[in-house]
């Protein structure tokens, strides 16, 4: 367990659960190295929805229903921009792309193991 200078440890029940890069426990982790190690479900069942509301009449294909990994969100949103040749973002826990594409995101999806409903 690291610790610093002025701290010491007085008690601690949680002796398994302690993060190695911060040697915070886990369930406060300071690093960031949580997030980046949260476990991915192994079905994953993603939602297909087309939005314009609030966007000028634009449309994009929203790709709801994933786990709240950044790092695995960040990830599946560029797979998802390349293979539809357009632009996207990850907001609010779900990936938006530009336009009507549910088939090209729908194959893209099921190629990569994901059950896709909408």
């Amino acid at each position: 367990m690291a610790r610093r200078d002025n701290e010491r440890l007085v008690y601690s029940t949680a002796s398994g659960s302690i993060c190695p890069g911060c040697g915070w426990p886990t369930r406060d982790c300071k690093c960031g190295t949580r997030a980046a190690n949260e476990s991915i479900p192994a079905r994953i069942v993603a939602k297909l929805r087309i939005e314009k509301k609030g966007r000028a009449g634009k449309t994009v294909t929203v790709v709801d229903g994933l786990p709240h990994n950044a790092v695995f969100l960040k990830d599946l949103c560029q797979e998802l921009k390349r293979a539809c040749g357009t632009g996207g973002a990850v907001a609010e826990g779900a990936i938006e792309v530009q336009g009507d594409l549910r088939e090209r995101v729908r194959d893209c999806l099921l190629e990569k193991g994901f059950i896709v409903k909408g």
